[in-house]
C-alpha cells in the first residue's frame, strides 16, 4: 500500500489514504464497478477545524464526483451540518482562481456523502441524515411551511462494526479489515483493562492472523499511538457529554423549583437525588 503521509491523523484516515483503496470502498459501498482508467484523487482538506475535529477524507472521481467521507465512533445528528460546511471549503479549494461571476457557469462535481459509524453504541445497518431535519419551522412566523427546502444536504450513515453489513464487508476487504481490527481491540481492553496492552495484543492478533496484516506491519507504531490518542479522545468526549448532562439536568431542576413544582416531580423529570435536588432549592 503506498500510503501518503499528508493525510495521517487517525488510524481510519491513515488506512484509507490511498487512491485505490479509496476506490474499493467507494464501489463498495455504492454497489459499482469504476473502469481502471478513471483516476481517484484525495483532495482531503489539511488543517481544517470545526468542532475539534478535521476533516476525515475527500476525494474526487475522474472530476466529475466529490466524496466526503466521516468516521464517528459516536452518534452525531449534526453531520449534514458539519459536512456543508466542509463540501463549502472543498468547492473553495476545487474551483481555485476560477472566476465565479463569470458569465458561464462553472462546473462542479457533484457531491456524495457517508459517516462511517462504528461506535458501541447501538445504531441501525444504515440511515439517513438531511439537513433539512434540523431547520427552524416557520409557522410561528404566520408564514406557510414550504414542502422542499431551498437548501439540502443528505447524508448516508452505514454502520461499519464487525458483523453488521455484511454484503458491504464483502465487497471491501480493507474495510473488513478494519472492522475486525477495532473489534478485537475492543474485546481485548474488555480482557486485559488495559488500553496500552490491549492494542499492542490486537496489534500482534490481527498480524498473525492476516487481518490488515500488511498495513499493521508497517505502521504498528503509529497505529498504536493513533489509536491511544483517539481512544482517550472518545473518553474525553464521554466526561464531557456526562458533565453537560448533569448541568442541564440541574438547569432543569432549578427552573422547576421557580415554578414551584413539588420536589417529587423534579426528581422523576430530571432524575437527580432528592439530596441534590433540596440542595439546588437551598442555593436559590
Amino acid at each position: 500500500m503506498n500510503v501518503n503521509v499528508q493525510y495521517k491523523n487517525s488510524v481510519f484516515s491513515l488506512l484509507f489514504s490511498d487512491p485505490d483503496v479509496l476506490r474499493e470502498l467507494y464501489c463498495a459501498l455504492e454497489g459499482v464497478t469504476l473502469p481502471a482508467d478513471v483516476p481517484v484523487t484525495i483532495n482531503t482538506l489539511e488543517n481544517v477545524l470545526f468542532m475539534e475535529l478535521i476533516n476525515d477524507i475527500s476525494f474526487e472521481i475522474g472530476g466529475k464526483l466529490v466524496v466526503l467521507i466521516e468516521h464517528q465512533s459516536t452518534i452525531n445528528p449534526n453531520m449534514p451540518l458539519r459536512l456543508l460546511m466542509y463540501i463549502a471549503r472543498v468547492y473553495e479549494k476545487i474551483i481555485g482562481d476560477k472566476k465565479i461571476y463569470a458569465s458561464r457557469p462553472i462546473p462542479v462535481p457533484r457531491p456524495e456523502f457517508f459517516v462511517l459509524y462504528n461506535g458501541v453504541g447501538a445504531y441501525p445497518d444504515e440511515q439517513i441524515l438531511k439537513l433539512s431535519d434540523a431547520f427552524e419551522k416557520t409557522a410561528s412566523l404566520g408564514l406557510p411551511e414550504k414542502e422542499a427546502a431551498a437548501l439540502e444536504l443528505v447524508v448516508r450513515v452505514v454502520n461499519i462494526n464487525e458483523g453488521r453489513n455484511a454484503g458491504l464487508a464483502r465487497r471491501c476487504k480493507t474495510l473488513a479489515g478494519y472492522s475486525a481490527f477495532i473489534a478485537k481491540a475492543r474485546e481485548f481492553e474488555k480482557e486485559l483493562e488495559e488500553k496500552e496492552e490491549a492494542m499492542k495484543a490486537a496489534i500482534k492478533y490481527c498480524r498473525e492472523h492476516d487481518i490488515l496484516k500488511e498495513f499493521l506491519e508497517k505502521h504498528s507504531t503509529e497505529v498504536f499511538n493513533m489509536l491511544l490518542t483517539e481512544w482517550n479522545w472518545d473518553d474525553a468526549l464521554a466526561v464531557r457529554f456526562d458533565e453537560g448532562l448533569e448541568k442541564g439536568r440541574e438547569e432543569v431542576a432549578r427552573n422547576a423549583l421557580a415554578k414551584n413544582l413539588p420536589v417529587e416531580v423534579i426528581r422523576d423529570i430530571t432524575g437527580l437525588e432528592m439530596d441534590a435536588i433540596r440542595d439546588i432549592q437551598a442555593r436559590l
